[in-house]
C-alpha cells in the first residue's frame, strides 16, 4: 500500500521526492538565507487523503529564481478518482547538469548605496552652490524640500506597489504596467529607459567638464571648452559600458569603490569649512562661516538667461531622481519587497541631509561674487579707495568686478566652489569623478535592463531584437549598445544645463504615474492589492502625482507638450492593438467597480420605452461554429446593448467539451471583436437549457429580453425528438415574455465541417445545435472600416454580415404587430458602416379598397417614429391562390409527419400524446387558409425582394395545440427559396417603440 501510495505522489506534478525539486537547467540561487522550511515538510500531506498535500509555497510560485520550483497540486479529478497504478508515469529525473550562482544583492549594497550614488550625482558637486547663489538658501531650501516630498510620496508608492508581489526586472517599466496595464505602462517604460540613457550622458557630461576644468587649470586644454567635454565624454561613456560588459558583479564592486571615494570627499569638504581660510581661498570669495555672508545668500539674486526660480528647480530635479536605481535593478535583489522601502527611504534622508548641509555650509562661507585677484585685498591696496561691497568687511574690494560683472569667482560664478572649500581639492575632484561615474553606471545599467523587460513583453514591434539576454544573469548586451548610443549623442550636445531640464520632464512623468498607480490601486479596493508596506496614503500620492505633472509645464512647458505628445501616441497604439497579457492591474479592478457600481445603480432606474435595447441572447452553440449568427446580432448590439452568445451542453455529451474550451471561445470572440459574453450549460435537452438560461443570464437589469436563434434547416431529417425540443423552445420564449428572432440563410449557419475540412482549429460539435447541410459561403469582401472585423487568424471564417452591403434595401414583412422590434431591429442595423446606405422598405397587408388609407396611417405612424423608411408597400393580392407547385411542395414537406385513423389505429388522440409532432388530417384542414396566404407570401416575398441584403418577416406565434412539424412547416413555407438571408422576428407584443416625449 505504501509503494502505490509513492506511485501516485510521483506521478503527480508537485508531489515528487523533494530530491527532484532541482531549479531548471541546475541553476541554484544565492538568497542569503534559506528559512521556507525543512526538507521533511515537503512530505507532508493531508489526513483527509495520502496524496493531498498541505498548504506549500510552491504552489503559488511562478518563478525558480527564489530556489523553489513551480509545483501542481492535484486537481479535484485526481482526488476524487485516484489514477491505477498501471497509469501512472515515472517521477522525474535530475538531469545532472551543472549548477551555477548567481549574483543577487542585498538592500544595502543593492539599494540604498545605489541609490545614494545615483542622486549624489554631478549636481550636487558642480550645481548645487551655483543654484544657492541663484535662488538664495530660503528659496534653494524649497527647491530640496519639494523635490524631496516628491520623491518621499513617489518611495512610498513604489514600496506599496513593490511589496505587494513578487517582483520581477524590469523597474519603473514593471510596477506602472502590472499596475496601470499595458496602455500606461508600456509608454513610460520606453520613456523611462530613455530617460536614464539621458541621465547617463548628464553625468558623463558633468565628469567630462571637470576633466577639461582640471585640463585647462594645467595648461592642457585639446580643442575647446565645448569640443574638449565631447571628447572626454564619448571615451568616458565607452568606458562604462566595457564595465557593464563585465557584468555586473563587476559593476557591483566598481560602486563600493565609487561610495567610499564620496564619502572622503564629503568629509572633506565638510572639514575644509571649518579650516582658517588662506589669501587664495578669499580672493575667491571663501572667508569661513560669517553671519553677514549668511544673510547676504538668504534672499535670491537670479541671473543670467537661466536666473528663475523654476529654471533653477529643473536644473537642480535630476539630483533627486536617483530613488528608482535599486527598483530599476530588481530582478537583481534578494528580497526586493523588503530591500526596496528600506534602502529607498534611507537614501532619500542621508542624501537630503547632505543637500542642506552644503546649501547652507556654501552659502555662509562663500560670498557671491568675488574677482580672484590677490591684489583686490585691502592690506595690499590704497586705504583711500573707497568699498561698498560685501567683500569690504572681510578686507577684499570686489566692487570693480561686480559693477562690470567680469567675476570669475565666488558662489554665483564658479561651478568648482566645493573644490576651493574643501581641506584638499584633489579629494573633491575625486568625489565628482565618483559621483558622475558611479550615477552615469548605474543610468547606464538601468536603462537596458528597464527596456529588456520592455521587449521581452511584446507590446510594441521591431524591438525585440534588443531584448536578448547573455550569460548566467540574463545581460541585455544588445540594449546595453543601444541606451550606449542614445547616452553619446546628447553627450555630444556638451551642455549641461540643457540637458538637465529635458531629464527632468522625463522623470517626473514617471513619477506622476507611479504615485497615480498607487492612488488607484488603493481607491478600488481590490482584495489583490495587500502590500506589505502600510507608511502611505493615496491621497498623498494624487498629490504627488498631480505636482509632478504641473511641475512638468512649469519647468519648461514645450518639452511637457512633447513628452505628453509621445505618451499619447504610444498609449493609441497600445489601445488599439489591445496585447494579449493579463497583469491583474488597477484598471481591471476599476472597470469591475465601475460595472458593479452602475449596475446597482441602474436597477434603481425604472424600465422605459424610449429605452428599451434588445438584449439577445444568442443560441450559438460554440460560437465559432456560427460565425454569420454571431456577427450579425454582434452588428446591431455592439457598444449599444447586451449581447450573450448561449452554448447547451448536452449531459451525455459534457465529457467531450474540455474545461479551457470557454477560455478559448472567449478569445475566438475577441479576435473577431465581438462584443459579447459567452456562457454555457448542462441540460438533458435544448429547452431545458434555455430555459435555465433565460432565467439565470444577466444582471439585474442586464437580463436578455430577446431570443435568437438558427432555422433548424435539417428538421425534416433530424430526430423527430430533436424538432419538438426546437420547438418547444420556441414556445418558452414566448412564455417567458420573450421576443424571438430566427436567421435563415441559404448556405444555412453551422460551419464546422468547413473548419474540420480546412484543417483549422474548430470549436467542439456541440450536439444540442445540429449542424446544417451546407457549409456557409467565405469568398465575400470584407470590410475594412468594419464594425465586426476578421483580423485573418487562421480560425476564423468569414461571413456575409462582414461585406459592405452597399445600396440594396432592407425589406420588412410587418405582417402583424408586435410592439416594434421588427423595426426597431433593421434600423439599428443602418447605423452601421457596412448597412448605413441600405434603404429600409415597409411592406404590409391591405385591401385594395383602403390601400391609400393604409399607407397613409402606416406613413404617419413610421413618421411619428422617426424612421428613414425609402418605401411604403401595401400587399394587397395575398389571398390570392398560390401557385400549385409551391402548394404541393408544402404538402410533401408536411407529408411524413401526417397520421391516418388507419395507422393511429383509430386513436389518434393518444398517438399525438405520445408523438406530439404528428400532424392529423384535422390539423391541417385547421389552418389551410393560413398555409396557402404563406405560400402566397413567399411567392410575393421572392418576386419582391430578389435584390435585398435582408429580408426581415413577422414570425407566426404558434398555437399551444399546433404539432410541433407542422409550424416548422409554417415557417419553411414563408421563407423558402429567398436568396438573402432572412429574420424571422417577433416581438413580446410590448412597445418597444414610441412617438412620446415621456
Amino acid at each position: 500500500m505504501v509503494k502505490h501510495i509513492d506511485r501516485i505522489r510521483n506521478s503527480i506534478p508537485g508531489l515528487h521526492r523533494p530530491d527532484d525539486n532541482l531549479p531548471p537547467q541546475g541553476v541554484t540561487v544565492d538568497m542569503g538565507e534559506f528559512d521556507y522550511g525543512k526538507e521533511q515538510d515537503k512530505k507532508k500531506m493531508s489526513f483527509y487523503n495520502p496524496i493531498d498535500p498541505v498548504p506549500k509555497y510552491e504552489y503559488y510560485a511562478k518563478d525558480t529564481w527564489t530556489g523553489r520550483i513551480k509545483s501542481t497540486r492535484p486537481s479535484l479529478d485526481v482526488l476524487r478518482k485516484p489514477p491505477e497504478p498501471d497509469d501512472l508515469s515515472p517521477p522525474p529525473e535530475d538531469d545532472g547538469q551543472p549548477k551555477v550562482k548567481l549574483v543577487r544583492f542585498g538592500w544595502v549594497l543593492g539599494v540604498m548605496i545605489r541609490c545614494m550614488l545615483n542622486i549624489w550625482g554631478v549636481i550636487m558637486f558642480l550645481r548645487l552652490p551655483w543654484i544657492t547663489s541663484q535662488a538664495g538658501i530660503i528659496l534653494t531650501y524649497v527647491i530640496i524640500c519639494m523635490s524631496v516630498i516628491i520623491t518621499t510620496i513617489t518611495a512610498t508608492s513604489v514600496s506599496a506597489i513593490s511589496t505587494n508581489g513578487k517582483v520581477y526586472s524590469g523597474g519603473t517599466y514593471f510596477l506602472i504596467s502590472r499596475s496601470l496595464g499595458p496602455e500606461l505602462g508600456a509608454p513610460i517604460g520606453l520613456l523611462f529607459a530613455f530617460a536614464n540613457a539621458l541621465a547617463c550622458s548628464l553625468n558623463t557630461v558633468g565628469f567630462a567638464e571637470t576633466v577639461r576644468d582640471v585640463l585647462k587649470d594645467n595648461k592642457a586644454q585639446m580643442v575647446d571648452d565645448v569640443n574638449d567635454v565631447r571628447i572626454i565624454g564619448t571615451i568616458t561613456v565607452v568606458l562604462l559600458l566595457c564595465i557593464t560588459f563585465a557584468g555586473m558583479s563587476w559593476e557591483a564592486k566598481a560602486q563600493i569603490l565609487f561610495f567610499i571615494a564620496l564619502l572622503l570627499a564629503l568629509a572633506n569638504y565638510f572639514v575644509g569649512t571649518l579650516l582658517p581660510p588662506s589669501t587664495e581661498k578669499q580672493a575667491v570669495g571663501f572667508f569661513g562661516y560669517q553671519a553677514d555672508i549668511f544673510i547676504s545668500n538668504l534672499l535670491p539674486s537670479f541671473r543670467g538667461k537661466d536666473g528663475s526660480f523654476f529654471r533653477m528647480f529643473s536644473i537642480f530635479f535630476p539630483s533627486a531622481t536617483g530613488i528608482l536605481s535599486g527598483v530599476n535593478i530588481c530582478g537583481d535583489l534578494k528580497d526586493p519587497s523588503g530591500g526596496i522601502p528600506k534602502g529607498t527611504l534611507l537614501a532619500i534622508f542621508w542624501t537630503t541631509v547632505s543637500y542642506l548641509f552644503i546649501a547652507i555650509t556654501c552659502a555662509s562661507t562663500v560670498v557671491r561674487d568675488a574677482s580672484g585677484d590677490v591684489n583686490d585685498s585691502l592690506a595690499l591696496s590704497n586705504s583711500s579707495i573707497h568699498c561698498s561691497g560685501l567683500g569690504c568687511k572681510f578686507g577684499w574690494n570686489f566692487d570693480r568686478c561686480e559693477q562690470n560683472y567680469t567675476c570669475g569667482s565666488g558662489l554665483a560664478n564658479n561651478f568648482q566652489v566645493l573644490t576651493t572649500i574643501s581641506g584638499s581639492g584633489h579629494l573633491i575632484t575625486i568625489g565628482i569623478f565618483a559621483a558622475t561615474l558611479s550615477s552615469a553606471l548605474g543610468f547606464l545599467v538601468s536603462a537596458p535592463k528597464i527596456f529588456q523587460c520592455l521587449c521581452k513583453d511584446n507590446i510594441y514591434p521591431y524591438i525585440g531584437f534588443f531584448g536578448k539576454g547573455y550569460g548566467k544573469n540574463n545581460e541585455p548586451l544588445r540594449g546595453y549598445m543601444l541606451m550606449f548610443t542614445i547616452a553619446l549623442a546628447f553627450i555630444l550636445i556638451g551642455d549641461l544645463n540643457t540637458i538637465a531640464p529635458l531629464i527632468s520632464n522625463f522623470f517626473l512623468c514617471s513619477y506622476g504615474l507611479i504615485n497615480f498607480s498607487c492612488f488607484h490601486a488603493t481607491i478600488t479596493k481590490s482584495p489583490g492589492w495587500r502590500p506589505q508596506y502600510r507608511y502611505f496614503s493615496p491621497w498623498t500620492s494624487l498629490f504627488a502625482s498631480f505636482l509632478s505633472f504641473v511641475l512638468m509645464f512649469l519647468f519648461t512647458w514645450w518639452a511637457a507638450l512633447v513628452t505628453f505628445a509621445i505618451v499619447l501616441s504610444l498609449l493609441g497604439y497600445v489601445t488599439y492593438k489591445k496585447p494579449r497579457v493579463n497583469w491583474g492591474t488597477s484598471y481591471q479592478a476599476g472597470f469591475y467597480n465601475m460595472a458593479l457600481s452602475f449596475s446597482m445603480n441602474l436597477n434603481g432606474v425604472s424600465d422605459h420605452v424610449k429605452n428599451y435595447r434588445p438584449q439577445c441572447l444568442v443560441l450559438t452553440g460554440p460560437p465559432n461554429t456560427r460565425p454569420a449568427l454571431v456577427d450579425f446580432v454582434g452588428t446591431f448590439t455592439k457598444n449599444i446593448s447586451l449581447m450573450i452568445c448561449g452554448n447547451i451542453i448536452m449531459e451525455d455529451e459534457k465529457s467531450s467539451f474540455p474545461q479551457h474550451s470557454t477560455d478559448m471561445l472567449v478569445d475566438w470572440l475577441n479576435q473577431r471583436k465581438v462584443r459579447s459574453f459567452y456562457t454555457s450549460f448542462n441540460a438533458d435537452s435544448l429547452k431545458e437549457g434555455v430555459h435555465n438560461l433565460m432565467q439565470a443570464s444577466g444582471l439585474g437589469k442586464l437580463k436578455p429580453n430577446t431570443l435568437v436563434m438558427g432555422y433548424k434547416i435539417n428538421w425534416r431529417e433530424c430526430k423527430p425528438e430533436s424538432l419538438q425540443d426546437y420547438v418547444n423552445t420556441i414556445s418558452d420564449a414566448f412564455d417567458s415574455c420573450y421576443g424571438i428572432a430566427i436567421l435563415r440563410m441559404m448556405d444555412g449557419l453551422d460551419v464546422s465541417d468547413a473548419l474540420q475540412s480546412s484543417g483549422r482549429s474548430s470549436a467542439i460539435d456541440n450536439p444540442a445545435f445540429d449542424a446544417d447541410e451546407v457549409k456557409q459561403s467565405e469568398n465575400d469582401e470584407t470590410d475594412r472600416n468594419s464594425d465586426i472585423s476578421d483580423d485573418g487568424s487562421s480560425d476564423q471564417v468569414r461571413s456575409v454580415f462582414q461585406t459592405k452591403q452597399g445600396r440594396k434595401t432592407i425589406d420588412i414583412y410587418w405582417i402583424s404587430d408586435d410592439g416594434g422590434l421588427t423595426l426597431l431591429v433593421p434600423y439599428l442595423l443602418t447605423r452601421r458602416n457596412r448597412w448605413k446606405k441600405c434603404k429600409i422598405r415597409v411592406y404590409i397587408l391591405g385591401d385594395q379598397e383602403t390601400m391609400k388609407e393604409d399607407r397613409k396611417d402606416m406613413k404617419m405612424l413610421l413618421k411619428r417614429f422617426r424612421l428613414e423608411i425609402e418605401d411604403i408597400v401595401v400587399i394587397t393580392d395575398v389571398d390570392k391562390a398560390p401557385l400549385p407547385k409551391n402548394l404541393q411542395r408544402y404538402k410533401e414537406t408536411i407529408a411524413p409527419f401526417m397520421v391516418s385513423e388507419e395507422q393511429a389505429g383509430g386513436d389518434v388522440q393518444e398517438l399525438k400524446r405520445l408523438n406530439p409532432w404528428k400532424v392529423s388530417d384535422k390539423d391541417l384542414e385547421a389552418i389551410k387558409s393560413k398555409v396557402e396566404r404563406t405560400v402566397r407570401l413567399n411567392e410575393i416575398i421572392k418576386k419582391n425582394s430578389i435584390h435585398a441584403a435582408l429580408v426581415v418577416i413577422s414570425l407566426p406565434v404558434p398555437d399551444v395545440n399546433c404539432p410541433s412539424s407542422l409550424y416548422v412547416a409554417w415557417i419553411e413555407a414563408l421563407s423558402y427559396g429567398i436568396h438573402c438571408p432572412v429574420l424571422l422576428i417577433r416581438g413580446n407584443q410590448e412597445n418597444v417603440m414610441t412617438f412620446y416625449c415621456q
